[in-house]
Order: structure tokens, then sequence, then C-alpha cells
């Protein structure tokens, strides 16, 4: 089974909301404001290249959706300050790992998805005609 690029940039978008979540409640409010901001502009750089990349329809909604909650989070970073902020960081990591999840679940339950599972290989002992003992 080979790993897609969605997949891999969707588990990247997990990484990052997982990793503010922490960050919000472990760090100061300073400190998860500048985390935010970082995994805010990384998050809306790299879900605006795949989405504008993308072709299939469903791939360029789901990381258009990450990249606009990317830039959310990156702005709210920048303009709130205190508990605000901190509460704010939170929230929005838990909105960037509630979307990935929501991504890779409709990547995983597509059409193509499955019937990529469902392709049927022969082996060379499959091909051969089953002998009589």
């Amino acid at each position: 089974m080979k790993l897609t690029p969605r997949f891999a940039l969707d588990m990247f978008f997990l990484l990052g909301g997982v990793f503010l979540l922490v960050a919000a409640m472990t760090f100061t409010a300073g400190t998860a404001g500048w985390l935010a901001f970082a995994v805010g502009a990384a998050v809306t750089l790299v879900g605006g290249l795949s989405a504008a990349r993308a072709t299939q329809p469903a791939w360029r909604v789901g990381h258009g959706l990450l990249a606009v909650a990317g830039l959310w989070t990156l702005v709210a970073a920048l303009t709130f300050t205190g508990a605000t902020q901190t509460w704010l960081v939170f929230a929005n990591a838990a909105l960037l790992g509630a979307l990935a999840v929501a991504d890779l679940v409709g990547h995983e339950v597509t059409t193509e998805r499955v019937v990529h599972e469902l392709v049927v290989k022969n082996t060379p002992q499959e091909s051969e005609p089953l002998r009589a003992a």
C-alpha cells in the first residue's frame, strides 16, 4: 500500500493542531501565540498550495478550508493577548485538528480509495489451473 500525498498532508495538519492544543495549555500566552503564528503560517501556506494544485474537488475544498483556518489562527495569534489569546489558540488548534480528521475521513471513504483497495492482482500461482491429485 502506498502513502498518498493527501494523507500525508492531512497528517501534517493534524499533528500541527495537536501540537497547538498542547502548547496552548502548556506555555504562556505569548509563547503559545508565537507558536500559533508559526503553525498557522505553515498550515496556510501548505494548505493553500495543496488546494491550488489539487485535481480532485474534495481535496481542493478540504485543504482550502484548512488554509482558511490556518489563516484565522495566524491572525488571532497576532491580534489578541492574554487569556483570550490562550483560549483562541486552543480553539483554533481544535478546529485545525477537526478539519484534518474530517479530510482524512473524506479521503478514506471516497470511491477512488475504495476501488484502489479492492483491486485484485493475479499472481502466477493463481493463473495455473488446479490439478487433480
